[in-house]
């Protein structure tokens, strides 16, 4: 059977010619190619791309993206140890029933006129995630984790008005590609400095003496750690972290999972300037691709609220006795109050996570969150113990972590590469490979142990393990 001649798709305008004219014809142009005269030579790509055929139908595109959907592997189907900044817990069905609902879904983005009822949901969003991190403020979700230490960065060069910050030699790498990001290169005015200090290797966690160092020069902006940290460990100078950075005149950001939360200490119970960290594990799916959900807090003090780039959320009283009132404030800061003029640029993508968030948070109370914490401390280390019997397989920070922990296969005489290639032959997704990124680590990876997974899910791994190595 003959295939139907393929054509421009009739939801696509612009790929019709007579249209595509039309509008060549009213900017007063030749052609499409003098639109883009003012991007250098050296910018434009020179060969043409060979594109896979145009799909001109709903059913052309439907079974193409099976396709490609059926080549993935997913956690459904597999035991999955991957963390690192996606991490597999438990979402309640509630958690994506309401936050799907209408009167939140359609009026998702930041225009003020838009509320019914959703306001309200951010407020009581932030106000719960203030009392988790122990702040005052906290603006609405940024894209992702990377994004909010981004946006604080720069927060802390504003209020200090120095141009340098100091952040862990170990560090998520992804992370800190969106830190490069948001610091800009040497060459734009606003530019800000990274330095690195160092890590204990004996800990894993930060070396104070190293950090104290960095600081002596009193030009710098911020410094960033996180606890628990990117290798899992609970850094247990925090609060000395924080006074350093103070005696010097720079911000202190921490970074936290706000899952720990029921477990560990408040950033703000020890100070920390600006708190930043992951909206994820309050009940948002694993994804891949758009915004995950990062978060900034801070105290409630004018130096910090005129910093804040992000939409803000406010309570008051109505004309009406004992009735509330709940709307966005500082819209003047964002990008969406002054576009360009703004703070900084941030997007909409995660508010409806904040709906999934305000939800988590009341399901699990204080309670909930200490008995997860418990939980997940509890099994995490089991974990390591197991593996750390393996002949070959060594724990280097045996104690001390949170969900996460680095497991060391020098001995087994194989690479992380090898051992994982061999852990999906069997169905199990292995840690992330700290080798290529973290040399001085040698062949370990990161592994991740939340509530999702059972006895009998770390004693398969363990056991499977022990096999792959021996092969």
């Amino acid at each position: 059977m003959a295939e139907t001649a393929r054509r421009a798709h009739p939801f696509m305008p612009n790929s019709v010619p007579e249209i595509k004219q039309q509008l060549l014809d009213a900017l007063g142009v030749d052609s499409v190619e003098a639109l883009f005269e003012q991007i250098p030579d050296a910018h434009r790509l020179k060969d043409t791309v060979d594109f896979p055929p145009a799909l001109s139908s709903e059913v052309e595109l439907r079974r193409h993206m099976l396709d490609l959907l059926s080549r993935n592997r997913s956690c459904e189907d597999n035991l999955s140890f991957l963390g690192g900044g996606i991490w597999q817990h438990h979402v309640p069905a509630v958690c994506t029933e309401i936050m799907g609902r209408s009167e939140f879904l359609t009026p998702v983005w930041g225009t003020p006129s838009s509320d019914h009822g959703r306001n309200q949901a951010w407020f009581e969003f932030c106000s719960q995630l203030g009392e988790l991190v122990g702040a005052e403020m906290i603006g609405m979700p940024v894209y992702s984790w990377g994004c909010a230490v981004g946006h604080a960065i720069r927060m802390a060069a504003r209020i200090t008005g120095r141009s340098k910050v100091l952040l862990p030699r170990v560090l998520d790498p992804e992370r800190r590609a969106v830190i490069d990001s948001y610091c800009e290169p040497p060459e734009m005015p606003s530019h800000i400095e990274i330095v690195e200090f160092a890590i204990d290797p004996k800990t894993g966690l930060v070396d104070l003496t190293d950090l104290e160092a960095r600081l002596g020069a009193g030009d710098v902006a911020a410094v960033y750690f996180e606890t628990p940290s990117w290798l899992g460990m609970i850094e247990t100078g925090a609060e000395q972290i924080v006074e350093l950075a103070r005696k010097a005149g720079a911000q202190s950001i921490a970074g936290v999972d706000p899952i720990s939360l029921g477990v560990l200490a408040a950033p703000g119970d020890y100070g920390a300037d600006l708190i930043v960290g992951s909206t994820q594990p309050l009940g948002i799916p694993m994804s891949c691709g758009g915004g995950v959900g990062g978060f900034i807090a801070s105290r409630d003090e004018p130096r910090y609220a005129y910093e804040y780039p992000t939409l803000m959320l406010s309570i008051a009283h109505t004309q009406r006795e004992g009735e509330r009132g709940f709307s966005m404030t500082l819209m003047h800061q964002s990008s969406y109050g002054s576009r360009e003029e703004g703070k900084d640029w941030t997007g909409n993508s995660t508010y409806l996570h904040a709906i999934a968030g305000a939800v988590y948070m009341s399901l699990l109370g204080p309670e909930g969150f200490q008995e997860l914490g418990e939980l997940i401390v509890q099994r995490a280390h089991y974990a390591a113990r197991l593996l750390g019997d393996i002949n070959g397989v060594r724990i280097p920070y045996p104690t001390g972590f949170f969900k996460e922990f680095v497991v060391n296969f020098d001995d087994t005489g194989k690479s992380v590469a090898e051992i994982n290639a061999a852990l999906l032959e069997r169905g199990i997704f292995g840690g992330i490979d700290l080798s290529g990124h973290f040399p001085e680590l040698g062949a370990s990876a990161l592994y991740c142990v939340t509530e999702v997974h059972n006895e009998a899910d770390l004693r398969r791994l363990a056991d499977t393990l022990k096999e792959v190595c021996k092969q």
